[in-house]
């Protein structure tokens, strides 16, 4: 059985949200509530192996500690400057 587009987007919603660390989860799980819906399909599986990564690369990589995969260089730099914007406008 095939999974409906709603059933993915849920499921990678979950995903960016229950990541197994906090840090994640408050990165993730923000960016995937504004821009997750509005991905067409090639970001969308992009995004989909991003999650497939475990979170101390994601971190290092979103930090700049580590020099992440070329091929998720731009998503990740997207979502490292979303999560920073979002950061400055906090009180």
């Amino acid at each position: 059985m095939n999974e409906t587009a709603e059933a993915r987007l849920k499921r990678m919603s979950m995903r960016s949200w229950r990541r197994g660390t906090k840090e994640m989860d408050l990165i993730l799980g923000p960016w995937s509530d504004a821009h997750l819906a509005g991905l067409d399909p090639a970001r969308l599986a992009l995004y989909e192996t991003l999650l497939a990564e475990n979170d101390q690369d994601l971190m290092a990589w979103i930090f700049g500690q580590a020099s992440p995969p070329a091929h998720l260089a731009a998503l990740l730099a997207e979502i490292a400057a979303f999560a920073r914007e979002r950061l400055m406008r906090r009180p």
